[in-house]
């Protein structure tokens, strides 16, 4: 056991050594992963790119102090702005012409010319008509209402064709800007709503707690909290690297094209000026085509300045969420070092217990006296310093309870009704262990039964057994445990001073022809000559307890009973002596009685005449 504890000992020094070392290195360092290539296989890119703003709002949802508050702000606002410069791109980039086009996309673009063609024709059909009904031309007003009638039944089969070609072209993948436009109602609806039910940060976010296990959970989270950050910030790098190297492209396409751009201009004006002498409808067309260049040549320029204003949105997100990485990775050093430290406080508590339980151990080793009642408590010392630890412990792990009172209120009652016998045992040690207690050794009666006290330990008490049935007195060779509780709530019988005096007698019976009066005086005398060392002893016990109690001093003297028989008189001489020789002088006072009438000159009386009296009669009681 000692080899045990001391191992025990030096691995945890050894480990406390390690805790305290961890507390003074240097922390981590946050690792921001360098931009890379889209993984392969990737999703096709959506028409616009909102994952900066689904990110952002990810990981705002994190946040708990208001530092974490006010960065997750910023990311929002920045990266919200980065959406609506997409989305701008988008819709401009949806009113050029587009590239190459699927048939189905054709066929279904024809289809809405015409039915845009019969719905106009339709509506310019009704205001002909609505004014020519405005006129009145006599019997014609009728017609003209039912051609009124007529036409208005068609122009609705018209726009439903045309409300059925624009889904059709939206479902086929044709009509973009439309689809946008619907995307970015659905963001401005989210922007509005997240506004409006947007909460104020929990005041309690990023409180400190006073326990290990909360301690280690909030680590784990902010654990978490960084590896979002840094796969935003790791995302959002990518796609500030992909927007620069478009807007490289860009920029380098408009420069080739820059130095076309007078010449376009020369031409469309010269085209425009031309268009009164020559062919009007080639003047006409080659304009156009004029036109279209050069909006095509603005609209690049203004997708160059948008994108210079994305990129330097992303950049400016990419600081946020690393300065955010920075704060989360201060806080988990900050959380890291508090674990530690209660580490450190628990193998402490460990150590405190194990060197206190040994000082306990050497100590009682060099006390000599009594060693079973120093063994038990010994046994309660340590009981009672294993205990405080194991409570330090708990209370580091876990923390106190929110509400202290009440848990220990409904603890205590629990315990209280479970170990209840225990508890009153527990307190019925300490009644045995004082003034008025009993000792190993006592010859004690406990419920009924009686016995000698070979054991009292914490919880219970362990007699020796005696009484049979042909002697009270002798041991039954049976050891019986009881509860303490009896000290509390029940009873016991024990001597009341140290030497265990109790009274004895002893039994001679006279014939009815025999003068009674001259032999009940020598057995008197005898007795009293052969107890006269002791009957003094316990006189002056029984001084010290009567004097300390104020009661009547008790007379050790032997006393004579006598009582008539059908067979004669039975005289009783009753005595005092000590429990553990009780025996022994009972045996004497029976060979001295039987010499004494064999002196007398009279026959010895049979075995039954001397007859010694019942096992502790006349016992005092202590309790």
């Amino acid at each position: 056991m000692k080899i045990f504890r001391s191992v025990l000992f030096i691995v945890l020094l050894a480990l406390a050594g390690a805790v305290t070392a961890g507390v003074f290195l240097p922390g981590e360092s946050s690792n921001i992963p360098a931009p890379g290539k889209a993984a392969a296989g990737a999703k096709p890119a959506p028409l616009v790119d909102q994952r900066p703003l689904e990110w952002a709002r990810r990981i705002a949802a994190l946040a708990t102090t208001p530092e974490e508050q006010r960065f997750a702000q910023e990311a929002l606002r920045l990266a919200d702005q980065e959406v609506d410069l997409a989305f701008t791109d988008a819709l401009r980039n949806t009113n050029q012409p587009s590239g190459a086009q699927t048939p189905e996309v054709r066929a279904i673009e024809a289809r809405i010319q015409q039915d845009e063609a019969a719905v106009k024709a339709g509506e310019d059909r009704i205001k002909d008509l609505t004014d020519q009904a405005a006129r009145p031309k006599g019997s014609k007003q009728e017609n003209l209402q039912e051609q009124i009638e007529l036409t208005k039944a068609e122009l609705a089969l018209d726009q439903d064709a045309l409300t059925d070609a624009q889904a059709d072209l939206l479902r086929a993948g044709g009509d973009a800007h439309s689809r946008i436009q619907q995307l970015l109602e659905e963001h401005e609806e989210t922007e509005h709503v997240n506004a409006t039910a947007q909460s104020p940060p929990v005041s309690g976010a990023g409180s400190p707690r006073h326990n290990l296990l909360a301690r280690l959970g909030e680590w784990r989270a902010l654990s978490a909290t960084q590896a979002q950050l840094q796969r935003a910030q790791g995302e959002t790098l990518n796609k500030a690297m992909a927007l620069s190297q478009n807007h490289a492209a860009l920029e380098k396409q408009v420069r080739d094209e820059q130095a076309q751009k007078r010449e376009i201009a020369q031409q469309a004006s010269s085209l425009l000026r031309e268009g009164k002498q020559g062919s009007r409808t080639d003047s006409k067309v080659a304009a156009t085509a004029a036109l279209a260049s050069l909006k095509k040549l603005t609209a690049a320029e203004k997708n160059l300045a948008d994108l210079d204003g994305r990129v330097r949105d992303l950049q400016n997100l990419s600081g946020v969420y690393g300065n955010w990485s920075a704060l989360i990775v201060s806080r988990r050093r900050a959380l890291l070092h508090d674990i530690l430290i209660g580490v450190l406080w628990i193998i402490a508590a460990i150590l405190a217990a194990i060197l206190i339980g040994g000082a306990i151990d050497h100590w009682f080793e060099r006390v000599t006296s009594d060693r079973k009642q120093l063994f038990t408590l010994r046994a309660v010392a340590r009981f009672t310093v294993q205990a405080l630890a194991v409570v330090a412990i708990l209370l580091l792990i876990f923390g106190p309870p929110n509400q202290l009172s009440t848990f220990l209120g409904l603890a205590g009652a629990g315990l209280t009704v479970a170990l209840k016998d225990f508890i009153v045992s527990f307190f019925g040690w300490f009644v045995l262990m004082g003034r008025n207690g009993i000792r190993v050794g006592d010859w004690v009666e406990i419920n009924g039964v009686r016995g000698q006290v070979v054991e009292i330990s914490l919880l219970r008490t362990v007699l020796l057994e005696t009484g049979n049935w042909t002697e009270a007195g002798h041991p039954t060779g049976r050891k019986v445990t009881f509860l303490n509780s009896f000290a509390v709530e029940g009873h016991y019988f024990n001597f009341t001073t140290s030497g265990q005096w109790l009274w004895d007698e002893l039994r001679v019976r006279i014939p009815q022809d025999e003068d009674p009066y001259p032999l009940i005086a020598k057995l008197r005398a005898l007795v009293a000559e052969e107890t006269k060392g002791e009957a003094q002893l316990a006189e002056k016990d029984w001084e010290h307890v009567t004097r300390r109690y104020g009661v009547r001093v008790f007379s050790a003297d032997p006393t004579v009973d006598v009582r008539a028989t059908e067979e004669g008189l039975e005289v009783t001489v009753r005595y005092i002596t000590r429990a553990a020789e009780r025996y022994e002088v009972r045996s004497r006072l029976g060979h001295a009685a039987i010499r004494l009438l064999h002196g007398r000159g009279e026959t010895a009386p049979p075995p039954e005449a001397v007859i010694a009296g019942p096992a502790g009669a006349g016992e005092n009681v202590a309790k």
